[in-house]
């Protein structure tokens, strides 16, 4: 392979991975803003720790390491940062399809697990909205989707949170967003069901091409004798 291709290898890697490490702390720094300022941890009690604040806390760090771990390889001719990429980007897009593997296979379950866990953070709302009228996380759901209790609004009793109104005056107009939320979230998941599939397959596409110029990178400086160890 001539040194013009080879150089030119090097610089297109540098270049992906410096895009996708300003992506990656983007979404570090969104989901850091998102802990700050919210949260919805409590939507899910069964697993408190794994919320979109968190989620993007974790994607971005790992989109951050990774990229930088390419640049620097690519742009250092560094053997040992170059094998470090593939090895953790192979790692990664197992986890990927490993992921989406088990949400085919266990939809049911992942469905029946989270309807249970959304009807029993409601509960818990329900009686702390009875000793103050503080907002909480089901009202930021109900603002985002449009909807209304886990079901319907008759889960809330009387005490309907403004965030299930269609309109800004809920006492003298009461008219209530007629679908739960659970409903919502499940016919959002559905309807973006291809489009998140097809990211899917961009991603494992687009890290199966960097994990082959990072490789190809790799042989031609061990070959060569040049770069680090």
């Amino acid at each position: 392979m001539s040194q013009s291709c080879l150089n030119c290898l090097k610089y297109t890697m540098c270049a992906i991975n410096f895009l996708c490490w300003l992506f990656g702390t983007i979404v570090l720094g969104t989901g850091v803003y998102l802990m700050i300022n919210s949260k919805f941890s409590s939507l899910i009690p069964s697993l408190p720790s794994i919320n979109l604040a968190s989620g993007l806390v974790i994607i971005g760090t790992i989109v951050t390491c990774i990229s930088f771990l390419g640049f620097l390889g690519a742009l250092k001719e560094n053997r040992c940062l170059l094998l470090s990429f593939f090895i953790l980007l192979f790692i990664l897009m197992m986890a990927e399809l490993s992921v989406a593997c088990l949400l085919l296979l266990y939809e049911r379950k992942i469905d029946t697990f989270i309807e249970t866990d959304l009807t029993e953070s409601l509960e818990h709302s329900h009686k702390l909205r009875k000793s103050n009228n503080e907002t909480d996380d089901w009202d930021k759901l109900q603002k985002l989707f449009q909807c209304c209790g886990v079901h319907n609004a008759t889960e809330w009793g009387q005490n309907i949170p403004h965030s299930c109104c269609q309109t800004s005056d809920c006492k003298n107009e009461p008219r209530l967003w007629e679908k739960g939320c659970y409903k919502k979230l499940k016919d959002n998941y559905e309807d973006n069901l291809l489009t998140i599939g097809a990211i899917v397959i961009v991603m494992c596409i687009i890290e199966v091409l960097a994990m082959c110029f990072s490789m190809t990178l790799f042989c031609h400086i061990s070959q060569s004798g040049l770069g680090y160890k």
